[in-house]
């Protein structure tokens, strides 16, 4: 999204001479507890444009091209767009969940901006950050974290999981990781020709460069490795890794090699 929105807003400004940012704040996604907020939260998604101002009335709303509302009253066909996690909420019959999905919607009009759907657990709906910390102080424990909407059991649970992945991926991922490095670093110098020795250090030579893209690029887009971390592993910058994606990218396709062979 960070790539998408930055690219966009590059072009929107040289296409229209200004500068500055297009966006006010960044992309921001949140785990949502299904139960308790989807419905809640798809309703106060959708109601932005008519808060906002930018449609007069919720008849208007249902022909915004901008939303999936329109899809998912029936206006607009989206292929792509998946409404039945959401219609499936409001009973089987196609046309009675559509009907019932924009009478919940319309039943939301009057509700303005909402603070508990901003994200923070209970955070919001209990009244601020200093309740927060009053709770705290108290016996019973409230979970909170900004990037969750949910309970506070539910957001106990996601950072149990959480813990177990991280304390898993501790101790085998490294090591994997290393390995598979080292083995492309093997791999992608015979291709070129040179030392895996000589991919690690900052040589500008045209052959360095581009076997450091194809690495970068299999690193990054096969074997999920972060552009941070592969840089440290690499001993070169993050951008530098980025660059070498779009270098790699390039490379791999003027010979004809499969990314995936690499890994």
């Amino acid at each position: 999204m960070r790539r998408l929105l930055t690219g966009y807003a590059v072009r929107f400004n040289r296409r229209h001479r200004r500068w500055g940012h297009l966006f006010q704040n960044r992309y921001k996604s949140i785990l949502v507890e299904e139960d308790s907020y989807l419905l809640e939260l798809v309703r106060y998604v959708h109601l932005n444009p008519l808060r906002a101002g930018v449609v007069m009335r919720l008849e208007d709303l249902d022909q915004y091209p901008w939303t999936g509302h329109s899809t998912l009253v029936g206006v607009v066909n989206r292929e792509w767009q998946d409404v039945d996690l959401v219609l499936g909420q409001f009973g089987q019959i196609a046309g009675e969940t559509r009907a019932r999905y924009r009478e919940f919607v319309a039943s939301g009009v009057e509700q303005g901006r909402r603070e508990d759907l901003q994200g923070g657990g209970l955070v919001r709906s209990i009244g601020g950050w200093d309740k927060v910390v009053a709770l705290r102080r108290g016996r019973e424990r409230w979970a909170y974290d900004e990037r969750v909407l949910g309970s506070s059991e539910f957001i106990e649970g996601i950072w149990k999981e959480a813990e177990k992945v991280e304390s898993t991926s501790r101790t085998t991922g490294a090591a994997d990781a290393t390995a598979c490095l080292e083995n492309l670093l093997t791999s992608v110098a015979e291709k070129f020709g040179l030392k895996a020795t000589e991919l690690s250090v900052g040589s500008r030579r045209r052959e360095v460069v581009e076997a450091r893209g194809v690495i970068s690029y299999v690193a990054v887009r096969v074997g999920g490795l972060g552009p941070t971390r592969l840089g440290r592993l690499l001993r070169v910058s993050r951008q530098s890794v980025l660059r070498g994606v779009t270098v790699g990218k390039q490379v791999l396709i003027r010979n004809g090699w499969e990314a995936k062979s690499f890994w």
